[in-house]
């Protein structure tokens, strides 16, 4: 048997380090106070007390893209899928009433390309930049036999950190409360396996434009990222009477409210009262999608939900729009009828195709 090494076994372990060096600065561009953003170490270090917390409560989060990345492979676009990963992680964390402090990602492909994998990073980077979220470090796995050579996938993790007793407390809905509706950009990353099956039944080619917005090719508007709501979250929650946050992800509208509401009561949702956007009504024509699925799948044009107590609306509207969202009062906080599982929704008979 002729002599081997680790190159030959398809792992080259120069080009990793080349990455690392390529990174390098775009993790320092998002340094912020308590963390000096710095890579190569085994692990990274933040100081609570210097970024200003003084009796802290840690939150963590942790998600992927999904198989969006299939599309983005496909495409070979990969600028904004690190805005996606960001997103998923902050958006979730920001619910709690936390401050992203740092993100990790974790870089999975069956052959390290280095110039695809710093365009992702430099994704990444952006997004953590746009929120004051340092990201610290991560992990480039190239593993041959586990993916082929031009996949990848992606996963984050996020730390943040409230002060003790200053978290949103979902005790205090109550029936009356107003549901206000941030739009999302899109799809954002979710019901993707979906989305891939509806394109391929419609012999379509991400290449050529999308038939649901002639500007841009199917890619382009179907990799539209995912939208930070993190500073948006935080003006909301100054302003006060912010009961609670929902981040609408996977199971759509009908699932992701009631996790922040108390058992006996329900968010009653007019679809009327916010445009379904293109990308949505396409799905639903094309693939002949049932209202509920497609409430259960999507978020259909609300990206995020916040629960405010009816005298706060107006300022926490003001607040949630100066901070560049576009709001809708969607609804209200009802007594939660016998054997619903939370979202009453009305109104997509009207609205919705089907």
């Amino acid at each position: 048997m002729s002599a081997e090494n680790y190159r030959a076994a398809g792992v080259d372990i120069d080009a990793g380090e080349a990455l690392v060096d390529a990174i390098k600065p775009l993790a320092k561009a998002t340094a912020r106070t308590g963390c000096d953003a710095g890579l190569g170490g085994f692990a990274a270090m933040f100081d609570l007390k210097a970024a200003g917390f003084k009796d802290p409560i840690l939150l963590s989060t942790t998600d992927g893209v999904g198989t969006k990345l299939k599309i983005a492979i496909a495409a070979n676009r990969h600028e904004t899928i690190g805005q996606d990963l960001v997103a998923m992680c902050v958006n979730d964390l920001v619910v709690q009433g936390g401050e992203p402090l740092f993100f990790l990602d974790y870089f999975a492909t069956g052959k390290l390309d280095v110039a695809k994998a710093k365009t992702i990073i430099a994704g990444i980077a952006k997004a953590c930049k746009d929120v004051g979220c340092a990201l610290v470090g991560g992990e480039t796995a190239e593993m041959p036999g586990m993916y082929a050579s031009e996949d990848y996938d992606l996963a984050g993790f996020a730390v943040g950190a409230v002060e003790r007793g200053q978290g949103l407390d979902a005790k205090s809905i109550a029936e009356g409360h107003v549901v206000l509706g941030m739009a999302s950009s899109g799809l954002h990353s979710n019901g993707f396996s979906l989305v891939r099956r509806v394109v391929e039944l419609a012999k379509l080619d991400y290449a050529k434009p999308a038939p649901f917005a002639s500007d841009k090719t199917l890619a382009e508007a179907l990799l539209t990222p995912t939208r930070l709501y993190v500073n948006a979250c935080k003006a909301g929650a100054k302003a006060g009477g912010v009961g609670a946050y929902a981040h609408i992800t996977g199971g759509g509208l009908l699932d992701n409210i009631p996790r922040v509401l108390p058992d006996d009561l329900a968010a009653e949702i007019d679809a009327t009262r916010w445009p379904l956007p293109p990308v949505f009504r396409w799905l639903a024509e094309t693939a002949k999608i049932a209202r509920p699925e497609m409430a259960r799948t999507f978020n259909c044009g609300i990206g995020m939900v916040a629960i405010v107590a009816p005298g706060s609306v107006a300022a926490v509207k003001q607040a949630l729009e100066s901070a560049g969202e576009s709001v809708f009062e969607i609804g209200k906080i009802v007594k939660r009828p016998d054997g619903n599982e939370g979202t009453i929704l009305t109104g997509t008979e009207t609205s919705w195709p089907g």
